[in-house]
């Protein structure tokens, strides 16, 4: 039985387990199977990567404090994150990944990094 390229639908001469017939042809099937299907999902990813840019930026050291209004002259969304972690005592730290924030009182927000 002859295999054909998933992609292309071209002859796939060489191994016989192989699903494409070139590197270009694998390429594009998993660019086009991967790619964000809705401007939501693309939106909502783009505003992560926004987000966690910016405490980076703001937490070099990995533990500081910054006002909220800094947070927002960047652009910073507080209803994008990727996770929350409470502590015992009740307090919620917020995650973008791995770069976090606790609400602090006066409007100041602590900012962490998970080890």
């Amino acid at each position: 039985m002859q295999k054909t390229c998933e992609e292309c639908g071209e002859k796939i001469v060489g191994r016989t387990d192989k699903k494409y017939c070139s590197d270009y042809c694998r390429n594009a099937y998993h660019n086009r199977i991967n790619k964000d299907s809705s401007n939501l999902i693309r939106n909502t990813n783009n505003s992560l990567r926004k987000n966690y840019r910016i405490l980076q930026e703001l937490n070099p050291s990995g533990k500081t404090s910054v006002p909220k209004s800094k947070l927002l002259s960047k652009g910073f969304d507080f209803e994008l994150f990727t996770s929350i972690y409470t502590t015992k005592t009740g307090n919620q730290y917020f995650f973008v990944y791995d770069q976090g924030y606790l609400k602090l009182e006066n409007e100041f927000f602590a900012l962490v990094k998970k080890n």
